[in-house]
Parts: structure tokens; C-alpha cells; sequence
């Protein structure tokens, strides 16, 4: 009677709670009526603390687990759960040690949350500590249970040790959809579609997770049209989709500029009233703005009741990439209003949109608050857009000075400075700069063709045929291939890719005996 009493008690109270003070009132009456020494008292003020989140009330819960003179299996359970949720691994690693110390033994609640500790840990020692979790699983006895084997298999693959994963897999007798899903994962973690396809066409039963977990290790590989094509074949088979395989599908839409697919997907979000959901709400935003349907990307986040950064930075890049620097501009003013802490991305994006508005002076302002101002340290991507910012504004000198001064040198730089100011070069007929770019890229033994083809472009220009022949010859002698252009289009729900020079498309003859009579038409209205 008392216990049941007291649960009902933790419950009625708890579920009204919102608040770190609320939290420490309700401890305060539990100390009021000697109560905080009964385990059935405090466990679900822990349990609460760990699954809220909030990483002030879990650690006035950690305070408060400290104090205890009993604890249990189920109190380290909980606060080893909570420093995951929290994100802290190390405290829930050292959280397990205390509990061994203490002279309590795991349970199979205990191992999951700890291996997933260890692929937090995100450092060279989380390897070692992983399988001495693993070793500590064996010994007490739960080597099959198939939680604690989906999560080591999970861990092995985030320190990319995909056959430590596939002999677990392999070695389990008892294989359910839990732990097929979680192989597949694995692979398609690491990047090996091939394997992470083979297994999953053997699934003897697949669920929605199943399903999303495929779509996104094609999603990691940038094969969006694999995506699709499996969004078809779930569609066909009658699978619900969860939230996640929305995501995946709607970011393979943005890529592939597959507005009709992206628009059904919107409107199956709308009828499942699922819009309340961030991550799904900002992908819709990115997959509008993608498409070039800016007022759509517009009217969806607006929608958005909580926005998050990610948000922000959705509706920010989108703005930017459709060419209203000014919008983008305002956006990041009322983001910073709003309280939303801006990230390297919102940078990037913020920074694209004053390149493409030749927005100069605010471009470079912005760029040293920075670290000042938003608390943000500067990448080398702010660094590679403050050079394109530059050059596009025909400032190559500064843009230059730039990349000797800011950027350590042109062995500082990548493809992209490189590019963006000899692009510049070209349009502005620059070529001393751009031959001064030449030398530099020479004595680095840089093989980049897009560099080289700029190059090549630059001194034919400019009437330097000696050197231009020179280029070319470089490019011929080390074996460089610029990467063939291609195009998208959509038609009937159906995504086509075109490569420059590739007829394997099957009805690559009626195309190009449509685009010859197409070429005919208008070389006719020219005359």
C-alpha cells in the first residue's frame, strides 16, 4: 500500500513539472517527509531528471544521487542513461566504474546506453573502451540479447570496424528485424551501399526503421535517385513511412530539383499533421528553396512554432541561393532577435548571399564579428568565401593579398580559392595574377584540372598561346579529367540525368532528333 502510494504520489507531481524549481521543491517535500532515503521515493525523480533533457535538472539529480546512502542496479541504470541523453560519455563510463566499485552487478538495461556511451566517446581511446564494454556484455551473460547486440554492432561501425559488426550479426541466433536493420545501418554508416543492399534485400521481414536506414546510406553516397526508387518500392508494398524516411526522401528531392515528388511529400507531411516536427518542417523548407519555389520555403518556415538553428539556417541558405541577399540579410537580423545562436553554416550562407550581391563591405564586416560579435570562430570555408567575395567584386589584389596574409599562403587554400579567383582572372582579364596563381599552384605540385582549365582560358584569352599549349600539355601529361557536366529533369515523377557526351539513356536518338530540330527552329526565327 505504501509503495503504491508513493508512486502514485512521484507521478502526480511529476507530471506537472516544468521547472528546475519546481524540480527542488518537489525534492524538498520528499526531504520534508523523510522520504528521500526509500529508493521507491527517489527513482523516478531520477528517471525524470534523465529523460528531460535538460542538463540543469539532471545534474541537480546527479547532486541529489550522490547524497544517497542506498542506491541500485536501477538508480546507475537511470543516471548512465541521463549522461547520454546529456551527451556526457565520459561520466556515464565513469558512472558504470562507480557502480562496479560499489558492488552492484549489470543487468541488461545497463549495457545499451553504456555502449552508446562509447560511440559518443569520439576520441582514439573509445575503441579500447568499447570492447572492454563488449567484454564486460560476454561475461555477465548477455552476449545475445538483441538490444545490447544492435548497439554494439552500432558502436563497431561508428569506429568503422564493419566486420567486428558482421561477425556479431553473424553469430547471433536469434536475428530479428531489430538487428537486420542495425547491420545495415552499420553499413551504410561507413559507405558501403553494396553490402548495406545486399542484406537488406535478404531481410525476411522489413520495417519502416529498415526502410529509412537503407534510403540513408544511399543518402550518405549522394545516390538520391536510389532514394527515390526505394521510396517507390515501399510506396508499392504498402510500408507507412516514418518521419526519417520523409527526411531522406525530401532531401533526395532537393538535390535532384524533384519538385512534384517534394510537393506530394509536403502534402502527406500536411494530411499526417506531422508538420510540427523541426527536422522534417526545415527539410521541406530546404527542398522548396532547392527547387527555386522560394515562397514556399518562406510560408513553410514561418509555420515552424519552434525554430531551431537548423531552421534558421534552412530559410537563410535558401533565400541566399535564389538571389535575395537583402531577405537573407533580414532573415539573420530577426534570427538573432529571436534568440537563435548562429552556427558555421548560417556564416556560409550569410556570406554566399553578400558575395552574389556584391555586397563587399558588409560581407567582410560581418566575417571579423565573427568570433567578436556571434561567439563563432571562423573555418576555412568563411575564409574561401571572403576570397570569392573579393574577386567577384574585381578586387583580385586584395582578394590576393587575402590568401597570403589571412590564409597563410596559397598552400592554405583548396580547389575552391584557387578557382574562385582565377575564375575572377577570366572575367576580368587579369592574367598576371592568374599566371602569379600559375606558379604558385606549380611549386605546390597542385593537380587540380578545374584550376588548370581556368588557366588554359585565361592565357587564350589573353592571346598567350605559348603558355596556354604549355596548360594544355600539363593537363594531357598528368592524366586530368574535369568531371562531365550533367543536368536533372523531372517529368511524371520520373528524375532523368544527363552527362555531357553520354547516350546510354534509352532514348538518347528521339532526344537529340528533338534538340537538332529544336536548334533548327530557332536558327530559322534568327534570320
Amino acid at each position: 500500500m505504501f509503495q503504491k502510494t508513493v508512486e502514485i504520489w512521484n507521478l502526480h507531481f511529476l507530471e506537472k513539472c516544468r521547472s528546475l524549481k519546481q524540480f527542488k521543491e518537489i525534492h524538498a517535500h520528499l526531504l520534508k517527509s523523510h522520504l528521500t532515503e526509500n529508493p521507491l521515493s527517489i527513482s523516478p525523480l531520477l528517471s525524470f531528471a534523465a529523460v528531460s533533457g535538460d542538463i540543469a535538472l539532471f545534474g541537480h539529480a546527479c547532486s541529489i544521487f550522490r547524497s544517497l546512502c542506498y542506491r541500485s542496479t536501477f538508480m546507475y541504470n537511470t543516471v548512465i542513461r541521463g549522461h547520454v541523453q546529456t551527451h556526457s560519455p565520459a561520466s556515464a563510463i565513469l558512472c558504470y566504474l562507480q557502480m562496479l566499485n560499489y558492488g552492484l552487478a549489470s543487468n541488461n538495461y545497463t549495457f545499451p546506453p553504456l555502449i552508446k556511451a562509447c560511440t559518443l566517446l569520439n576520441c582514439p581511446p573509445s575503441k579500447l573502451v568499447g570492447r572492454l564494454v563488449h567484454g564486460h556484455a560476454v561475461k555477465f551473460g548477455f552476449s545475445d540479447d538483441p538490444f545490447i547486440l544492435s548497439s554494439l554492432i552500432e558502436f563497431y561501425s561508428s569506429v568503422l570496424d564493419t566486420e567486428a559488426a558482421r561477425r556479431l550479426f553473424d553469430g547471433s541466433p536469434n536475428r530479428d528485424v531489430v538487428l537486420w536493420t542495425a547491420m545495415v545501418d552499420a553499413y551504410g554508416k561507413t559507405g558501403d551501399v553494396k553490402n548495406a543492399r545486399a542484406l537488406f534485400d535478404e531481410m525476411p521481414v522489413r520495417n519502416a526503421i529498415s526502410w529509412s536506414a537503407m534510403m540513408a546510406g544511399y543518402s550518405r553516397v549522394s545516390d538520391f535517385k536510389e532514394v527515390l526508387r526505394l521510396f517507390g518500392q515501399m510506396q508499392d508494398l504498402g510500408t507507412k513511412p516514418n518521419e526519417s524516411v520523409l527526411v531522406s526522401v525530401l532531401t533526395a528531392c532537393a538535390h535532384l530539383g524533384a519538385l512534384t515528388q517534394g510537393m506530394w511529400v509536403h502534402s502527406y507531411v500536411r494530411r499526417n499533421n506531422l508538420e510540427s516536427n523541426p527536422i522534417l518542417a526545415t527539410a521541406v523548407v530546404d527542398m522548396y528553396s532547392k527547387c527555386g519555389c522560394i515562397g514556399s520555403a518562406l510560408s513553410v518556415f514561418e509555420g515552424i512554432l519552434n525554430k531551431d538553428v537548423r531552421s534558421w539556417n534552412a530559410i537563410i541558405s535558401g533565400v541566399a541561393m535564389n538571389g535575395d541577399a537583402k531577405k537573407s540579410l533580414e532573415l539573420f537580423d530577426k534570427m538573432i532577435l529571436h534568440g537563435t545562436q548562429p552556427t558555421e553554416v548560417t556564416f556560409v550562407a550569410i556570406l554566399t548571399a553578400c558575395t552574389h550581391a556584391g555586397l563587399v563591405d558588409k560581407g567582410i564586416e560581418l566575417f571579423e564579428q565573427m568570433g567578436t560579435v556571434y561567439r563563432v570562430e571562423p573555418q576555412f570555408e568563411h575564409y574561401a568565401c571572403i576570397v570569392d567575395l573579393l574577386a567577384r567584386a574585381g578586387m583580385l589584389m586584395d582578394a590576393e593579398k587575402f590568401i597570403e596574409e589571412r590564409m597563410g599562403g596559397y598552400e592554405g587554400g583548396d580547389a575552391n580559392v584557387w578557382g574562385a579567383l582565377l575564375s575572377a582572372c577570366r572575367v576580368y582579364g587579369n592574367v598576371e595574377i592568374g599566371n602569379r596563381v600559375r606558379k604558385k599552384l606549380a611549386n605546390l605540385r597542385v593537380s587540380d584540372c578545374g584550376s588548370y582549365v581556368l588557366l588554359y582560358n585565361i592565357y587564350r584569352e589573353a592571346g598567350w598561346e605559348m603558355e596556354a599549349k604549355r596548360v594544355r600539355s600539363s593537363i594531357t601529361e598528368e592524366g586530368l579529367k574535369k568531371k562531365p557536366g550533367c543536368s536533372l529533369i523531372e517529368v511524371d515523377g520520373i528524375v532523368d540525368e544527363f552527362l555531357v557526351g553520354d547516350l546510354s539513356h534509352p532514348q538518347a536518338k528521339e532526344i537529340s532528333e528533338i534538340l537538332d530540330s529544336l536548334f533548327k527552329v530557332v536558327s530559322l526565327e534568327q534570320l
